[in-house]
This record gives C-alpha cells, sequence and structure tokens, in this order.
C-alpha cells in the first residue's frame, strides 16, 4: 500500500483594517477563508472602534508595519 500523499491547505493573505465589531475587516476575511478551508495571513492597516451603528475612531499603522506584517508572511 502507497502512503497518501500529503496534502497543502492553500493561504490566502488579507490586507486589510480590523474591524472591532467583527463584520467588517480583517475579522471578515479570516472567517471567510476558514469556511473555504483556506488558512488566513493578514497584515493590518489600521485599527478602527466600530459597531453596527457606526464608525466612532480610526487609527492607522504606518507603511512600515504594514510593510513588515506582509514580509513576514509571504
Amino acid at each position: 500500500m502507497t502512503a497518501a500523499a500529503p496534502t497543502t491547505v492553500p493561504v490566502a493573505l488579507t490586507i486589510a483594517g480590523s474591524d472591532s465589531g467583527g463584520g467588517a475587516g480583517i475579522q471578515a476575511d479570516i472567517r471567510t477563508f476558514a469556511f473555504h478551508c483556506v488558512h488566513g495571513t493578514s497584515a493590518i492597516t489600521c485599527v478602527t472602534a466600530q459597531n453596527t451603528l457606526g464608525v466612532t475612531r480610526v487609527d492607522a499603522l504606518l507603511a512600515a508595519a504594514v510593510a513588515a506584517q506582509i514580509e513576514a508572511v509571504v
């Protein structure tokens, strides 16, 4: 009997903001990746304070910080 070939899980990168409410941004992307059996990696561009009623704050990350996140996972 031959051994089964190892399976590789697809990997995807999302570059987006973080949504504290969980309905959009990185959180939603990672959930979508998982639904499709894809391993999700991420580079966060900003952090938001938001919920279903609206966005109350957005703090952007420096471009160098975003680039470092991408370089770490690509």
